[in-house]
């Protein structure tokens, strides 16, 4: 039985999107410098050989893998705010990002807390997804605030924003647990009332 062409088209998505998932995993657990084309064919079930069927360029890929590791970090986010009780949708966002399990799961949290160091020497395409994401977290962050599109809530969410991200990369850099999670706690202890925080 002959495969169609649409069945091929099929085939070559599921392949790719598997490539750019593989890769946005990759690149938070091993940086981009750490992430090399054959390893993530490897692991994707593909032959080295078949990259640039998919791919123009490295570059290529570790942008797409960027802009998808961010739109998961923000969709998170997002479903987080949504889900969450009237009034409580940032402290739970605060509460989630800033937890033990997301210092843990640097391979499936948040792109721009494991890779911000490295990202001024990427290529401008790799900057630009990061770049696109974090005004997409900044402008999440904002909404929730009761004073949303006015000049203090877009201030407040840059600071807060700012705030997560580099909290979150010191408590995980720290080798030092009860540091890790005293810099965890003091964060939320600033940006979300006492009355707000679960115990």
């Amino acid at each position: 039985m002959k495969t169609s062409h649409s069945d091929k088209i099929s085939k070559k998505k599921l392949s790719h999107d598997r490539i750019v998932e593989v890769t946005s995993h990759a690149i938070r657990k091993s940086g981009y410098a750490g992430t090399g084309i054959a390893d993530i064919m490897k692991q994707a079930g593909l032959t080295h050989g078949g990259f640039y069927a998919h791919f123009d360029s490295r570059e290529a890929l570790l942008a797409e893998a960027a802009d998808h590791a961010g739109a998961d970090s923000v969709a998170l986010a997002a479903n987080i705010a949504a889900s969450a009780p009237s009034g409580q949708a940032l402290a739970s966002m605060l509460q989630a990002y800033l937890s033990e399990v997301h210092v843990q799961s640097i391979e499936l949290g948040c792109p721009i807390a494991a890779l911000g160091s490295e990202m001024p020497r990427q290529a401008n395409e790799v900057r630009h997804a990061a770049t696109r994401h974090i005004k997409a977290m900044i402008d999440l962050v904002a909404r929730q605030s009761p004073d949303w599109g006015q000049p203090a809530a877009h201030e407040d969410a840059l600071f807060t924003v700012a705030a997560m991200v580099g909290t979150l990369l010191l408590a995980r850099a720290v080798d030092d647990p009860k540091l890790s999670s005293n810099l965890l706690n003091a964060s939320l202890k600033h940006l979300i009332p006492d009355t707000q925080i679960k115990p």
